[in-house]
């Protein structure tokens, strides 16, 4: 559903593009403000009115649709047999009801990993490796194993680039929960984006991308998924 929601969305980018409309300076994509700017909008001719209209009703149709899925998901979440892991991993940042549980269809019992490590390596997110006696030689990460998990982890990865804050969302799923999970949700945030910080080095000293997908001086790669 959420692959139909962004192509419909890009759907109407494109109309609106077309018609060479575009939103406010300072107005985000899909915000309130964006859905009011497009209450707004009208059309001369009748056809751009009746495809603008059909494309906010599909639109709202896929958004109704993900309401119910979503209600119904967090009401399974509370009273099922995984619901004390679900509701743990959602202490962390990027980990919303949704990417919690699928992390735990997907997975089950995080026990069966004997290391992070390990449970890094059958996601795939770890650097492939080409050794020949005392050579050693790393490249981009493995893509090995579960891809629907990996995704998941890129895209809550993504969520620690910004500084450290526990505010909105993000602390009203922290309510209630034991100090132990606080603290590691604390520390996750402060050690990815340290990290993120490293690896990218000053705002205004930061490399280029490439027309490769990478960056060059710091050698990492930022291909969709890396």
């Amino acid at each position: 559903m959420r692959e139909e929601q962004l192509r419909a969305r890009h759907w109407l980018a494109k109309f609106l593009l077309r018609h060479g409309i575009r939103e406010p300076q300072g107005v985000r994509k899909w915000s309130g403000r964006y859905q009011q700017w497009l209450d707004r909008l009208t059309f001369e001719r009748l056809s751009s009115r009746v495809a603008f209209e059909e494309y906010r009703q599909t639109l709202e149709a896929i958004g109704a649709r993900l309401q119910r899925m979503e209600k119904e998901i967090a009401h399974q979440v509370q009273a099922g047999a995984w619901a004390p892991l679900i509701q743990a991993l959602q202490v962390f940042r990027g980990i919303s009801v949704i990417t919690a549980a699928s992390l735990v269809a997907e997975i089950g019992s995080f026990q069966r990993f004997r290391t992070a490590r390990a449970y890094m390596a059958y996601t795939g997110l770890v650097p492939g490796e080409r050794s020949s006696g005392a050579s050693r030689q790393q490249g981009r990460i493995t893509k090995t194993g579960n891809r629907h998990v990996r995704r998941l982890l890129v895209e809550a990865a993504w969520h620690y680039r910004c500084r450290p804050v526990v505010k909105g969302a993000l602390k009203k799923r922290q309510e209630g929960q034991p100090a132990e999970q606080l603290s590691l949700s604390w520390e996750a945030q402060t050690r990815l984006h340290r990290k993120y910080s490293r690896l990218t080095g000053p705002p205004d000293k930061r490399p280029k991308k490439g027309s490769n997908g990478t960056l060059g001086q710091n050698g990492f790669s930022t291909q969709p998924g890396e």
